[in-house]
C-alpha cells in the first residue's frame, strides 16, 4: 500500500511552529519586563539619533512585544494565514536587515530580542534571523494554505483582538507592578555577596600578553611573558578565553563623602530598606505617604532606611521639598538601580545581604499592613506562599481558557451544522 506523504506540508507546519514558539516566547519575555524594553528602545533611539522619540519608548516597547506575541499566536493557530505569514515575512526581512547592521557596526550591545531572558550578541541574533527565522517565514508564506487552522474563519477575529489586548494588558500589569518573572540578577531571595563570589575551581580568564621590541610586536602566554626583560615594552593584555562571570559583578553604594558603604548595608542583620530611584526628577510621588510610613516604621524598629539615586543634589532637594522626605540619600550607578527594581521609585528590604522583598511603589504596604508584612518577611513563621507563581498561573489560565472555550464553541457549532 502506497502512502502519499506531503513533505511540503510537514516542512511548512514545522516552520510554522518554530516561528510561533519563537515569537510567542519573545513577545512574552518582553511583556514581562516592559521597563527593560524601554531601556532598550532608548538605546536604539540614541544610536540612530532619534532621542526626541524617547517619550514614546514605553508605548513602542509594549506595542512591539504585543505585535510579536500576536504574530506568534496567529501563526500557531493559523488564523488569517495569508495576511499573518505576509506580516511575519515583512517583519523578519526588516529584522534581518536591522540585525545585520547591528552585527557590522555594533551601535547597541544588546538587541533585546529576548529581553533579559536570553542575551545574544548582535552576530548571534543576525545568524538566528538569517539562517532560521527568515527561511521559515519564506516557507510559511509560500505554502500558507498547507497550514491547518485551529478555528473556522468566523472566529478568527476573536483570536486577533484577544491576543493583542491580552499582551498589552499583561505588559501594563508588569509595568505598574514588578515583573512576574525576574530575569535580572537581583531576584527576591538571593544573597548578594554569594552572587558576587567565585566558586572554588571556577574557570579563570585566560589572557595573552603583547609586547613590543624594536618595532616588532609579539604575543606571549602568561608563563612566557618577558616581565623582567627591559628590552621588551608591554603593549596590551588580550582576553583569549572568558572565565567564570558571577551573576552580580559589583555592588557599590556611596555616601555623601564618596565612601562605599555597601559592605555595611550587606552585613546588617536588623534589616535595611533601600528606596531606589535612578532619576528622582521622573520618580512617581503618588505613594509617598506609604514610603514615609515605612521610613517611620524603620526608625521605630532601629532599622536603616536610605534612598539610593544617581540624581543631582538639586533634584534631591526638590524631592525632599515636595515629599517631606526625612531619610538620608546615597548614590549608586543607575544601571545597577534599574537592575535591582524595575520601578521608579522601588523599595527593597535586605537582611544580612539577602533580598527579602522588592516592591513597586504601587505595591508598598499601607500603614495598616506594613508592620505585619515586614515582620513576616524578617521572621517567617509558616509556609511561604509564592504569590508571583500563583499570579503567573492565573495569567496563563486567563490566556488559555478563553481560547479553549471559543475553540469548543466553534468546533461543536461547526459539527452541528454538518448534521443539520
Amino acid at each position: 500500500m502506497k502512502i502519499n506523504v506531503d513533505y511540503r506540508k510537514i516542512i511548512t507546519e514545522l516552520c510554522r511552529f518554530i516561528l510561533g514558539a519563537t515569537f510567542l516566547f519573545s513577545g512574552t519575555v518582553k511583556s514581562v519586563d516592559p521597563v527593560g524594553g524601554v531601556i532598550i528602545m532608548e538605546e536604539y533611539f540614541g544610536a540612530f539619533g532619534l532621542t526626541a522619540l524617547n517619550p514614546l519608548a514605553l508605548f513602542t516597547s509594549i506595542n512591539l512585544s504585543a505585535i510579536e506575541f500576536l504574530l506568534g499566536l496567529c501563526i500557531v493557530l493559523a488564523v488569517y494565514r495569508k495576511l499573518t505569514t505576509f506580516c511575519m515575512l515583512v517583519f523578519m526581512i526588516f529584522m534581518t536587515v536591522l540585525t545585520l547592521y547591528l552585527a557590522i557596526f555594533n551601535p547597541v550591545h544588546d538587541c533585546g530580542c529576548f529581553g533579559q531572558a536570553i542575551i545574544l550578541t548582535n552576530t548571534q541574533t543576525f545568524l538566528k534571523n538569517a539562517l532560521v527565522l527568515l527561511p521559515a517565514a519564506i516557507v510559511t508564506f509560500i505554502y500558507h494554505k498547507k497550514m491547518t487552522p485551529a478555528y473556522t474563519y468566523k472566529v478568527y477575529w476573536f483570536a486577533v483582538i484577544f491576543g493583542y489586548l491580552y499582551a498589552v494588558g499583561f505588559a501594563y500589569y508588569n509595568y505598574y507592578h514588578l515583573p512576574l518573572i525576574d530575569f535580572l540578577p537581583y531576584k527576591t531571595g538571593i544573597n548578594i555577596p554569594e552572587q558576587m563570589s567565585f566558586p572554588e575551581g571556577a574557570p579563570q580568564d585566560v589572557f595573552n600578553f603583547i609586547y613590543e621590541k624594536e618595532g616588532e610586536k609579539k604575543t606571549f602566554k602568561p608563563e612566557d611573558a618577558p616581565y623582567d626583560d627591559d628590552s621588551w615594552t608591554f603593549v596590551e593584555r588580550k582576553l583569549i578565553k572568558q572565565g567564570y562571570v558571577p551573576p552580580i559583578i559589583s555592588f557599590e553604594i556611596y555616601d555623601a563623602d564618596d565612601n562605599n558603604i555597601a559592605d555595611r548595608l550587606l552585613e546588617d542583620e536588623k534589616g535595611v530598606f533601600l528606596l531606589t530611584s535612578p532619576d528622582l526628577e521622573k520618580a512617581s510621588d503618588k505613594h509617598i505617604d506609604e514610603i514615609n510610613n515605612i521610613y517611620d516604621f524603620a526608625v521605630e524598629q532601629d532599622m536603616l532606611f536610605f534612598c539610593v539615586t544617581i540624581s543631582s543634589k538639586h533634584n534631591i532637594e526638590e524631592w525632599i521639598h515636595n515629599t517631606g522626605a526625612e531619610y538620608p540619600f546615597l548614590s549608586a550607578d543607575d544601571v545597577m538601580l534599574k537592575s535591582i527594581v524595575r520601578a521608579n521609585p522601588g523599595l527593597v528590604l535586605l537582611k544580612s545581604g539577602t533580598i527579602l522583598q522588592k516592591w513597586n511603589h504601587n505595591d508598598i504596604p499601607s500603614e495598616e499592613t506594613a508592620e505585619s508584612v515586614i515582620e513576616e518577611l524578617m521572621n517567617p513563621t509558616g509556609k511561604k506562599i509564592n504569590k508571583e507563581m500563583n499570579r503567573l498561573f492565573g495569567f496563563l489560565g486567563c490566556f488559555v481558557l478563553p481560547l479553549l472555550l471559543v475553540w469548543m464553541y466553534d468546533y461543536f457549532r461547526n459539527r452541528r451544522k454538518k448534521y443539520v
